[in-house]
């Protein structure tokens, strides 16, 4: 698991439930108003999550039979993990934007929306399946903090053919929905100015590999690693492997 990713999903939760401890969990009639409240077709499976401890409180069993794993292995940096590598990074500027949103309501309104959007997930047994997240508040304080969240999984993989993304904010109790919203960009991916070989060449270089050895590992010619070196260099524009040791550091990129 990626710490940066589980870092930054855990400012965001924390955000949202205002950084604060919520109370003992009580199992009310209420949780079973929202479940009905939400979309279900399919296999499902429902839990309930604190955003201010980043924690799974209460896994339904349904699943093992929706993803395979038992209710104790699902824990918070297990599903990140799951998640697919090209949905990750939406998947946590749509929570961005969802905790921007429940932050600027009135701390009355906080229980008249849920929150959906879909996204691949891998099973146990390696595949993905693209399920339907749907979240609803079911504890908050007087000022308005996200506590404790009821949500629910549905298998969507033969509805949704297409691999795009959808965030909607609906209305409950006659408040207006928001429909495919675009998020803000709390995790922007990075655009590597090298390419693939010319990452591979630069981590040799700075590991102090000579041309001749890297040639060697890449089972490339010698002239194809210098012709790479003298692009890394223009690229990044330097003129020796310590002034690109220097500048992944200042980077972030070693």
């Amino acid at each position: 698991m990626d710490k940066f990713v589980l870092k930054k999903a855990g400012e965001i939760w924390k955000e949202i439930g205002h950084h604060k401890k919520p109370e003992e969990l009580k199992i009310e009639i209420e949780i079973y108003k929202k479940m009905l409240n939400l979309f279900q077709v399919g296999d499902y499976c429902y839990f309930i999550f604190s955003p201010p401890e980043m924690r799974m409180e209460y896994t339904n069993t349904s699943i093992t039979k929706l993803l395979g794993y038992q209710p104790e292995e699902f824990t918070l940096e297990k599903f990140l993990e799951m998640i697919h590598p090209d949905d990750l990074t939406t998947y946590l500027n749509f929570e961005a934007t969802i905790t921007e949103f429940w932050k600027n309501l009135p701390p009355e309104k906080v229980f008249k929306y849920k929150t959906r959007y879909d996204f691949r997930i891998r099973c146990k047994n390696g595949q993905y399946k693209r399920l339907l997240q749907q979240v609803a508040v079911i504890q908050s304080d007087e000022s308005g903090a996200v506590l404790r969240t009821f949500v629910i999984f549905t298998d969507i993989t033969n509805l949704k053919q297409t691999n795009k993304m959808v965030l909607s904010i609906i209305g409950l109790e006659g408040e207006p929905s928001y429909i495919d919203i675009q998020p803000i960009q709390a995790l922007v991916p990075y655009k590597s100015i090298l390419t693939k070989r010319e990452k591979q060449i630069f981590h040799l270089l700075i590991e102090e590999y000579q041309s001749t050895q890297i040639a060697e590992i890449l089972n490339i010619s010698l002239n194809t690693v210098r012709s790479h070196r003298k692009n890394i260099f223009k690229k990044t524009n330097t003129k020796s492997v310590l002034q690109l040791i220097k500048l992944g550091l200042e980077k972030g990129w070693i």
